[in-house]
């Protein structure tokens, strides 16, 4: 089995609220590699928010966007914090199991809840407008894309578990 970094990427996949950007920074800190979250260079990119894009693309726009970019990413040597939709696009899970290692954070819906709070899940776009309520939509999300999760190579739950718990397992599952 190859290390992190030393054939290609490490990749963070999970739903929003999962902790793909705060266990991402940190785990390429432990293991001295780079780190790119891709909404932040989707962003970036754009000259726009995430939910500016939304607004403006709606979400076959971003998705696009989003598949365009990790397409283009140079994986060696990089933790990347994926978008949490990104598995349901058509072939980016087998492109990331082959550019790297795939680590899913596993979380209930009750952790993601409780991680994104009222105040952030207004800026998400899929749960802002959503009239069946946050956690009916996080609930069908996590549906929709559970299989798709489960393809990763590692898979670590993340309830109950701090950010440095959470490292620690990733970064030995890695070994």
């Amino acid at each position: 089995m190859r290390s992190p970094g030393s054939e290609g990427g490490v990749f963070l996949v999970g739903m929003m609220g999962a902790g793909k950007t705060t266990v991402g920074a940190r785990l390429a800190e432990a293991l001295d590699l780079r780190f790119v979250d891709l909404d932040v260079e989707l962003a970036r990119e754009a000259g726009r928010s995430i939910a500016e894009i939304f607004a403006a693309e709606g979400e076959d726009g971003f998705r696009a966007r989003e598949a365009r970019l990790l397409r283009a990413l140079e994986p060696h040597g990089t933790v990347v914090a994926t978008g949490g939709g990104v598995v349901g696009q058509p072939g980016l899970v087998e492109h990331m199991r082959v550019a790297g290692r795939v680590v899913y954070l596993r979380a209930t819906v009750d952790t993601l809840l409780a991680r994104l709070g009222t105040e952030e899940r207004t800026l998400r776009p899929l749960l802002a407008d959503d009239a069946d309520g946050a956690r009916a939509t996080l609930a069908r999300l996590l549906a929709s894309r559970y299989a798709q999760y489960e393809r990763a190579h590692i898979i670590v739950d993340t309830d109950g578990l701090d950010v440095h718990a959470v490292v620690e397992r990733v970064r030995e599952q890695l070994r």
